[in-house]
């Protein structure tokens, strides 16, 4: 990873993008400027959509990497009750991926349990965002469907709310294929929308050349790490492609518990003990050091106590606030820990100028991540 993140990058030119109709999608008009995610009359709902493609996702999501092992066990019991409370509290959108231990599984288990418990009107707010994550063999149209077969019954549902789909190696053109058959499925009923995660800008424009779909792709982007402003974000504003983000608070880092701590002295700090906080603690080695980290989080904390709010709650209001962002991913500990309150608190959150102009002043000093690591998802692909 150290030597990933000291590799540079090399910049492409964007191409001019024409779209024409391809595999029965009809060409669609495109403009320059910027292209808001629909906001509906409830604040924490925003669409997501391309084309007669659309999907009504809470503005922050609940993260299900944490299921699949080194944050601590999940009772499955314990687990489900958590997912009914935060569904309850109207924090409906859940992701997940193939790859992520019984989240999946749980997912079923939590959807019976809305449908048996909860009014019509909950469950149809209810969404589940899944990932498939394949090796780069053959994307034949069997293997494609039998996958995504396994997905819709370890989730109990006729057809996925959300297929975002990731690929290993671009020099493996077969991603074309997967995301063609995966359009087909969409056609059959079996899937409500298709997206990217951890895809490039290179390569998203050659996805909407083809023809497919996309109506988002879900891209690393917090306060550090703000590369999805750059390149990705120019396209999207000209596709109408929206972004959905994670690693938004860093796994933990971005928050009270790091605040005024000093990492280089063992012991000192809390324990770097899950693979999100190690993860995220190279991103911030990669942007400019623990310094300028504790630089921002007290500026952060600042404005997090003019507004009655906590750390994470504005690092993930600035991120929302940014172009293109449809919705934020916010990790859940089911059953070990709950944050309802502090993340329910953003969609009543409004950064004045002044928060704005005073964060933007710390993060400016960071290191560009662009030039550091690549564009978005690169940090997944380059050795």
């Amino acid at each position: 990873m150290t030597e990933l993140l000291n590799r540079s990058f090399t910049h492409f030119t964007l191409n001019p993008i024409k779209f024409n109709s391809v595999r029965g999608i009809g060409t669609r008009n495109y403009v320059s400027g910027t292209v808001n995610c629909v906001l509906t009359e409830d604040k924490k709902v925003s669409v997501v959509k391309n084309g007669k493609d659309s999907l009504e996702i809470c503005g922050v999501i609940n993260g299900m990497w944490q299921t699949s092992g080194g944050w601590g066990k999940i009772d499955r019991d314990n687990a489900v009750d958590a997912m009914l409370s935060y569904a309850d509290a109207g924090l409906t959108s859940f992701d997940m991926a193939d790859i992520y231990g019984p989240a999946e599984d749980l997912y079923g288990l939590f959807i019976n349990r809305v449908r048996r418990e909860r009014s019509p009107e909950l469950l149809e707010k209810v969404k589940g965002l899944t990932k498939w994550v394949p090796p780069p063999v053959k994307m034949t149209s069997s293997y494609v469907r039998q996958n995504i077969d396994i997905s819709r019954k370890r989730m109990d549902v006729a057809s996925l709310d959300m297929l975002q789909f990731h690929w290993w190696d671009y020099a493996n053109k077969g991603y074309l294929d997967a995301l063609k058959h995966l359009t087909d499925l969409k056609e059959e009923g079996k899937i409500k929308t298709v997206a990217l995660t951890n895809f490039d800008t290179e390569r998203l424009q050659i996805i909407l050349e083809n023809g497919i779909p996309v109506v988002s792709n879900q891209v690393q982007h917090s306060l550090v790490d703000m590369r999805p402003q750059q390149r990705m974000a120019e396209l999207c504003q000209l596709t109408g492609v929206k972004l959905i983000t994670y690693g938004t608070v860093m796994g933990g880092l971005l928050s009270e518990k790091f605040l005024d701590t000093n990492l280089s002295i063992p012991f000192a700090g809390p324990p770097l003990n899950t693979p999100s906080l190690q993860k995220y603690k190279r991103m911030v080695d990669a942007w400019g050091g623990w310094s300028l980290f504790q630089a921002l989080l007290k500026t952060l904390n600042q404005v997090a106590l003019k507004h009655g709010v906590s750390i994470p709650t504005v690092a993930v209001k600035y991120i929302l606030d940014q172009p293109t962002v449809a919705g934020s991913m916010v990790g859940v500990r089911l059953g070990l820990s709950e944050h309802i309150k502090d993340t329910s608190a953003i969609f009543s959150l409004t950064l004045d100028e002044e928060d704005v102009k005073r964060i933007q002043e710390v993060i400016s000093k960071g290191k560009d991540l662009m030039r550091v690591i690549g564009d978005c998802g690169d940090e997944y692909r380059r050795a």
